[in-house]
């Protein structure tokens, strides 16, 4: 289990998140969205320990604050909004660099099964010996996924979860690839580890999520499963427009709309 309480961030000397309290569970995958600059990606870069902050995140009923660096990198992985190489590094090797972190390190053969299976799960098989340099955006980006898959690639280990803290891991990618990158996550999840996934895309994050976090203005504005957070209309006060959620015919899925090319100012 994931806990957060009274989790509050400071960027400078402008607050950023007020007291955030959550919890998300291992098994499930928890969507966190909401309009730009409300907390999200600074949410996910507390979590991940790469900003300060005052309160407590607990994983697994250890508080985070309090772990070594190598037990961090062991229990979770971070895929961050952008990853940027300035050396000539092949496929391979971007992907090796999470084995450095896991407890896979140093195992027999370089962890080449483990690359390759990793490359293979985000349809980049074969790609290995390419410079990530030559790939395009997309590509570079299931890369970066796959090295943080490496590094938890087994989502329970010891009797104990492991975690994936992902920001937009699908933002660059092609429709095709932005599902098969749901079914990664949601295959890690249904084998007991933890997703914790930022998304811009509601209807992707009504697909995948067990549970949503709408973040707005540094606080969750509501959470509980997707058919009640993004078919709700907290949704259109928290994104300023108006927004109907939907169910496609079979009604499994909420779907979300515009209403029309809506500008801020103008009448709904």
């Amino acid at each position: 289990m994931l806990t957060i309480r009274s989790l509050r961030v400071a960027l400078g000397r402008t607050p950023v998140l007020h007291g955030i309290e959550a919890t998300a569970r291992a098994g499930r995958v928890t969507a966190v969205i909401g309009p730009n600059g409300s907390g999200k990606t600074t949410l996910l870069r507390a979590l991940s320990g790469d900003v300060p902050y005052a309160g407590q995140i607990a994983l697994d009923g250890c508080d985070v604050a309090r772990l070594k660096p190598w037990d961090l990198a062991a229990r979770r992985a971070v895929l961050p909004q952008a990853a940027t190489l300035s050396f000539p590094f092949t496929v391979a090797e971007v992907v090796r660099l999470g084995l450095t972190a896991g407890p896979h390190a140093g195992r027999a053969g370089g962890g080449d099964d483990l690359v390759a299976r990793a490359l293979d799960e985000v349809d980049l098989a074969g790609f290995g010996p390419r410079l990530y340099q030559e790939l395009s955006g997309g590509q570079q980006a299931r890369v970066q996924l796959a090295r943080v898959r490496v590094q938890v690639w087994d989502p329970v280990m010891a009797g104990r979860p492991r975690w994936l803290f992902l920001d937009e891991p699908v933002a660059s990618l092609d429709i095709a690839h932005q599902i098969a990158v749901m079914h990664v996550l949601r295959r890690f999840a249904d084998a007991g580890g933890g997703v914790v996934i930022v998304l811009h895309d509601l209807n992707l994050a009504a697909i995948v999520a067990d549970v949503v976090w709408l973040i707005h203005e540094g606080q969750i504005l509501a959470a509980g499963p997707p058919a009640e957070v993004i078919g709700g209309a907290v949704l259109a006060t928290a994104y300023g427009c108006p927004v109907t959620a939907n169910l496609v015919p079979s009604g499994s899925a909420t779907f979300v709309l515009p209403h029309s090319l809506w500008r801020p100012g103008t009448p709904s």
